[in-house]
């Protein structure tokens, strides 16, 4: 991901940031960590919405998307025993993966950890493809979540939807399920 699209998503997350700030009980609840992949790095460990800085993404040859997936999948296991430890009740967290292309590492151990943390309910997984991603290897690590195609370079949209989404569910009980409102075509559409 370069040049336009690299800037979309820049932008997208700023204004992610901006939404959830503007929601007093999100900006209490909700914590974010960003791990990016060429090569795998955690950029921000879980933070508050206030404290969080939106980093400026830059584009990558590579695409290690096993590790960053197994990397994020142990970031939010560890934060969630931080929250068991303290007796703190929490919400199930999200996995929100976006790529553009295709892993350029094995995939097994990630789809297995991700398979198995989502059938235990660890966690809900959001595999987003942009662009001439591979949605083939995105299908597969989803397992029964639906798979998304962001249409176009439609990331304020997308990052839109994911911060009234998040508002939506810090709104929430822990444990509550809810319904979360289905992201328009125009920007989402899921691939089958």
């Amino acid at each position: 991901m370069s040049g336009a699209p690299i800037d979309a998503l820049n932008t997208g997350l700023y204004e992610f940031k901006q939404a959830l700030l503007a929601d007093s009980l999100a900006r209490k609840r909700v914590e974010l960590a960003l791990v990016t992949f060429g090569p795998v790095e955690i950029v921000t460990g879980f933070t508050t919405v206030d404290e969080f800085d939106p980093p400026h993404l830059k584009a990558r040859e590579m695409t290690p998307m096993g590790k960053a997936i197994t990397v994020g999948l142990d970031l939010l296991e560890r934060r969630k025993q931080v929250y068991r430890d303290h007796g703190i009740q929490y919400y199930r967290p999200w996995l929100f993966l976006l790529t553009d292309g295709a892993p350029t590492d094995p995939i097994d151990d990630a789809l297995r950890q991700l398979h198995e943390a989502q059938d235990q309910k660890k966690c809900t997984f959001f595999p987003v493809g942009v662009g001439e991603a591979d949605m083939s290897v995105l299908k597969k690590l989803a397992g029964s979540a639906p798979v998304w195609k962001l249409q176009g370079l439609q990331f304020r949209e997308l990052f839109r939807w994911l911060s009234s989404s998040v508002s939506q569910v810090a709104k929430s009980q822990p444990g509550t399920q809810i319904s979360l409102v289905k992201p328009s075509d125009n920007v989402l559409r899921i691939e089958v």
